[in-house]
């Protein structure tokens, strides 16, 4: 069950980013299209590679960007608005009609970035986007969404999303994937370093930063359509916040990873614990790690665990995890 973007797989090369609003509708007419018996499900992931060449910031959704989560103006791009940035490509992926898993509704599992260097808002930045790794859940099926953003034919920003199907079982094994038992050990929450508060609003404000109107993230009616119990933030959202406030002004290399282990209902409290782990000498260099929790003490369950490495611990492969 894997497959997608290998070396010798073609390239579809797109004339322009693609608006997520317009990707969302055709997830939507194909879900329907399926439901109805007028359109078959595949069982196989696309052989092909989405790019589009050229994509620049705009300063104005930039500093929007940087004012939603509190952070310091600068014409560096923060990790997490790359992401932003190539998000649509990747998107354009999941919503072909080949690809075996639908788009709406979809779980974001985690996300990995592996970043070698800082890049500035005026870069032409090229972006590429496949899926590979199709593969059984015990609650669906998963797959991973790997996407490159490049400069000058450097490869400066790797990322790596896993999202998962719930309900849908393709291919021969699934049922016992399906059948195996995946207890996770009892939630100890660490010492707390502080709290976020997000009120109903956050989802429909990152959405307006991101371009990313999922519905799941808007309201609680239009999440509840999509089988969800309320609206959630963002997983990226909160990715962003935890990297910006591990690393509030990068300089140099960066990787971080973020596993969703429980939604954050809005409005909502995220009790959360950062804790540097390693540091180069005394500190001066700015290398490090810094490990992070989110979780709801109300319910002491937790919501996320991830960790931000910054300066010469970072700069590393998505590719090799």
């Amino acid at each position: 069950m894997s497959g997608g973007g290998s070396a010798g797989t073609p390239t579809q090369e797109l004339e322009r980013v693609p608006g997520l609003p317009g990707l969302y509708r055709k997830a939507l007419t194909l879900a329907v299209r399926r439901r109805i018996g007028r359109a078959g499900t595949p069982s196989q992931l696309p052989d092909a590679r989405h790019a589009v060449r050229g994509v620049t910031a705009d300063p104005t959704e930039l500093t929007r960007f940087q004012q939603l989560l509190h952070s310091t103006a600068r014409d560096l791009l923060p990790s997490a608005y790359l992401h932003t940035l190539a998000f649509p490509v990747a998107m354009s992926v999941l919503a072909r009609s080949d690809f075996p898993l639908p788009l709406l509704g979809m779980v974001h599992l985690s996300n990995e970035v592996h970043q070698a260097r800082q890049v500035r808002s005026s870069e032409r930045l090229d972006v590429v986007a496949w899926a590979e790794d199709l593969r059984p859940h015990a609650a669906g099926t998963q797959v991973d969404l790997v996407t490159e953003i490049s400069a000058a034919g450097e490869r400066v920003w790797t990322g790596r999303s896993v999202y998962l199907a719930r309900g849908v079982r393709l291919g021969a094994g699934a049922e016992a994937e399906q059948r195996q038992s995946s207890d996770r050990p009892a939630f100890s929450p660490p010492t707390p370093t502080g709290i976020w508060r997000l009120d109903a609003g956050i989802g429909r404000r990152y959405a307006a930063v991101s371009g990313d109107w999922n519905p799941i993230h808007l309201s609680a009616p239009t999440a509840k359509a999509l089988g969800m119990k309320g609206a959630i933030a963002h997983g990226m959202y909160l990715a962003a916040r935890m990297v910006d406030q591990a690393v509030p002004a990068p300089s140099g290399a960066l990787d971080w990873r973020i596993d969703f282990l429980s939604p954050v209902l809005l409005p909502g409290r995220v009790t959360t614990s950062f804790t540097r782990t390693r540091d180069d000498g005394d500190g001066s260099s700015g290398a490090g790690r810094t490990d992070v929790v989110g979780w709801s003490a109300k319910r002491r369950r937790p919501h996320f665990t991830g960790w931000v490495r910054s300066g010469q611990d970072a700069g590393g492969s998505a590719q090799n995890g």
